[in-house]
């Protein structure tokens, strides 16, 4: 066996591969830490020191195997970390961000394990100009099904800028078919600088009496010197939930460096009409290739009694305004 160089890993951190035959498995990882300031909580302000504010901190292993005739095996495991305190992530689990087996070839790929919901790709990739990290996320008001256990997710090739997702997550209660299990998908165009997606997930609660059904559309179009992001969902259950979120946002590429904005509204159309609306801004400097540094703050208004808060990529944070300074390592 013998080390190649430094490579770039998905989330554009470096990794470390190690090559035998026509196989190969790569250690990468994030470490992500920063300074995290909340204020707007009844109990007052808090200064805290966060893992993971735009990123979470992760440490990964994913290989691949040339299987002949275009196909290829592939695995990811990957972990994450509490950098403040060393613990997992997770509540925990071991490969707790992912942990998936597959195989992909021209016909598409099948992964079958914890992975991340399609819908969730859809806001991480694409939606959210704060890729649901840092103060700004989305999901402070946004629904997000990001990972799901016992998942088989097939791939379908891209033909003339069109791709698909499907979903199943199996539920494994004896007796019910329907109790915790989970669907979902997604269908997207790509035409030079515009890109569009829709993609919904349906989750059962642990009875199977009751789903989360979430519907997003999303797109964006790349001018150049900006990046436009927009997007609307439909959120109904679990219980009376019945919600309809809205984003419009900006990335604005500086060199290498990047400006974050974005405006988001949560209708809250049942009888509570527990609205909310989220202003963020951020700005992500490259000290190098591999390290970043970075500073968000954003402001949630919550009206008749909406209890909304400012989070971050790890935690969903204790008031209503959050700023960060942090800074980030891929390896």
């Amino acid at each position: 066996m013998k080390k190649s160089a430094l490579l770039f890993a998905v989330l554009g951190g470096g990794s470390a591969q190690i090559a035998l035959a026509q196989s190969s498995t790569t250690i990468y990882g994030v470490a992500d830490m920063g300074f995290v300031f909340e204020n707007g909580s009844a109990a007052g302000s808090v200064t805290k020191l966060t893992s993971g504010v735009g990123y979470g901190s992760r440490l990964g292993f994913k290989g691949i195997e040339d299987l002949g005739g275009g196909m290829s095996a592939k695995y990811v495991l990957e972990a994450g970390i509490l950098m403040d305190t060393g613990a997992s992530a997770q509540g925990g689990i071991l490969f707790g961000r992912q942990s998936y087996v597959g195989l992909s070839g021209a016909p598409g790929s099948v992964t079958l394990g914890r992975q991340y919901t399609p819908y969730y790709w859809t806001l991480f990739t694409l939606v959210d100009p704060f890729g649901t990290g840092y103060a700004g996320t989305a999901t402070n008001l946004m629904a997000n099904p990001g990972r799901a256990n016992n998942m088989v997710l097939y791939t379908t090739p891209t033909i003339g800028g069109v791709t698909g997702e499907l979903s199943y997550s199996v539920g494994e209660v004896a007796g019910n078919i329907t109790a915790s299990r989970a669907t979902g998908g997604s269908l997207g165009y790509v035409n030079g600088p515009f890109v569009i997606k829709l993609t919904f997930n349906n989750a059962a609660n642990a009875t199977g009496t009751d789903n989360a059904k979430n519907v997003l559309l999303g797109g964006t179009y790349n001018f150049g010197p900006v990046k436009l992001h927009a997007a609307y969902a439909q959120n109904k259950g679990l219980g009376t939930t019945n919600t309809q979120d809205g984003l419009i946002g900006v990335t604005v590429p500086i060199g290498a460096n990047r400006i974050l904005a974005s405006y988001v509204v949560k209708n809250d159309r049942s009888i509570a009409n527990r609205d909310a609306h989220q202003f963020g801004l951020g700005y992500v400097y490259s000290v190098s290739k591999r390290t970043e540094l970075y500073t968000a703050y954003a402001h949630i208004s919550n009206k008749n009694g909406a209890t909304y808060t400012v989070g971050n990529g790890t935690e969903l944070g204790s008031g209503n305004s959050a700023f960060n300074l942090g800074m980030r390592h891929f390896f």
